[in-house]
């Protein structure tokens, strides 16, 4: 019998808020992240628009000889997990090191520390190169930072699927405990890559909103005038734990994971699959894993990044998968509050559900005016909803086809 995961902690630094309540606030308010880029001179960018954290100070997590050390996804990631931690009350020592691990990983990695060293490269010649390049930017220092500053010597490992980062990387930590080989993992995403090779890189695939003048009513997934995603970023981390080892040490059991699932659309290197297909085998795959039915299902909290295409697949997978249930579930998307978070989104929205499923809240979509003809779900527009939540699916699609989808409970 498989052992039963739970989730003790929740660590988010985003664009609404840093701190998981200071997030969860904005979310329930339905105000947006998003406003003109600050972190570089977008001049000339077709997209000049972004969802950045602000007012973080990663003096507060580390020394300052050790700031310029690592890459910012790596001080995000850390700031998350010393909230999840924090919440969940987990303490580490010689008694228990060794059942503890972390799965953090990152769709992109350090693109800062990429570009300020190509720079020195080129203008200053090799030894210039910092000698924190390599160890500060590669895509496993977030887990490898963590878990030597809490000293956990589980299994430690980083994922990397794109937008499907975090989900893999939960379903990765879900499965360890599982299978026995750790008892508590601190597990989820981090991505900082608001710099200028990233948002050209997105904006020459016209992936990127170009409503400039309008940052926050920018990202509206579903509506009939959406024109791509807003990039973001943050961090989403949790803990999650074996149930009688969080229950013996009377941790708080936020929720449930009840199950997870994972599929490749084998398709194409970034659009889905039109008819869905992917989406559609990871959340019966989750529905599988969990031993659930379609109509046990509240509340979806869908990839909804904004994207013309992308929005309509994930309405027509759900469709497919809920059936007649399909009409009842409500379902929204974050993303038009908190941008797209890339490799770290499924941690921000995981945690999201997790939160919703704990105060029976619903967050809304915002921007949500006026939905064009193929997404006519309840996509809880403008407002959130005060609801009871028994189970929550939250879905994260990646460029390459791949697919994670995670289902959390409440917590009994």
């Amino acid at each position: 019998m498989p052992r039963r995961v739970v989730v003790t902690g929740i660590g988010l630094v985003s664009p609404l808020g840093i701190g998981t309540q200071a997030t969860w606030d904005a979310l329930v308010s339905g105000r947006s992240g998003v406003g003109p880029i600050t972190k570089f001179d977008a001049e000339g960018f077709s997209a000049r628009i972004a969802a950045e954290v602000k007012g973080f100070d990663p003096l507060r997590w580390f020394e300052p000889k050790e700031v310029k050390k690592f890459d910012t996804f790596v001080h995000y990631a850390v700031a998350a997990s010393d909230m999840a931690l924090e919440q969940s009350g987990l303490e580490i020592g010689d008694h228990n090191s060794h059942r503890v691990g972390v799965v953090i990983g990152s769709g992109i990695g350090g693109f800062p520390m990429i570009e300020e060293n190509h720079k020195k490269l080129l203008e200053r010649g090799p030894k210039r190169v910092s000698p924190f390049f390599i160890p500060g930017s590669i895509i496993n220092m977030c887990s490898g930072v963590v878990s030597i500053r809490i000293g956990a010597k589980g299994p430690n490992m980083a994922t990397c699927t794109a937008c499907a980062t975090s989900a893999h990387a939960i379903s990765e930590a879900v499965l360890y405990i599982r299978h026995g080989y750790a008892d508590a993992i601190i597990a989820g995403g981090s991505e900082a890559v608001i710099t200028p090779m990233p948002v050209a890189g997105f904006a020459s695939m016209r992936a990127l909103s170009t409503r400039n003048d309008e940052p926050e009513r920018a990202s509206r997934p579903w509506d009939k005038d959406r024109d791509g995603f807003v990039i973001g970023e943050g961090s989403g981390i949790v803990v999650v734990e074996e149930y009688e080892h969080a229950r013996k040490r009377g941790a708080p059991i936020l929720a449930e994971v009840l199950g997870f699932g994972m599929s490749s659309d084998a398709y194409h290197i970034s659009a889905p699959s039109e008819d869905g297909d992917g989406a559609i085998r990871c959340m019966r795959a989750a529905l599988d894993d969990a031993k659930l039915n379609p109509e046990d299902v509240d509340y979806i909290n869908a990839h909804g990044t904004s994207t013309p295409a992308g929005d309509v697949v994930e309405t027509i997978a759900v469709k497919s998968v809920f059936g007649s249930h399909a009409e009842k579930v409500m379902v929204s998307s974050t993303k038009s509050m908190s941008g797209h978070l890339l490799g770290a989104a499924g941690g921000l929205e995981f945690g999201i559900s997790v939160l919703a499923v704990r105060d029976g809240i619903v967050p809304p979509t915002i921007n949500l005016d006026e939905p064009d003809p193929e997404n006519d779900l309840d996509y809880v527009a403008h407002t959130a909803r005060e609801v009871p939540i028994k189970i929550a699916l939250t879905n994260s699609f990646g460029f390459g086809g791949t697919n994670g989808c995670l289902l959390v409970g409440a917590a009994v």
